[in-house]
């Protein structure tokens, strides 16, 4: 799992409750903060939303999945289309890997 942040804060849908010991711990030592957002406001979270949409929308909504193995090969694809092939206009219509790849 790759979690980064410029504001060293961590915003989750998921309640103290639902959080593992080892995000937590992790969070803890690299000097993070896990902002939980208030229940029924998605809109505080506003990053993730957009991507769950996207996944949503260009890829579950395009299959019929029958096991977890087609599912976990067709996220794997779809992911590595999504920041290889795609262009992504918020990125001035390059792919996230270019971005990446411009940054380094």
């Amino acid at each position: 799992m790759a979690i980064t942040s410029k504001q060293r804060c961590f915003p989750t849908c998921y309640g103290p409750e639902n959080i593992s010991e080892t995000l937590r711990k992790w969070a803890e030592k690299n000097k993070i903060t896990i902002q939980y957002i208030q229940p029924g406001q998605p809109q505080q979270n506003a990053y993730v939303e957009r991507y769950n949409r996207t996944v949503r929308h260009e890829w579950l909504d395009q299959y019929i999945i029958e096991s977890i193995e087609e599912a976990q090969d067709q996220a794997t694809q779809w992911l590595w289309t999504y920041n290889n092939d795609r262009p992504n206009m918020a990125l001035g219509g390059i792919t996230p890997a270019m971005k990446m790849a411009m940054a380094a």
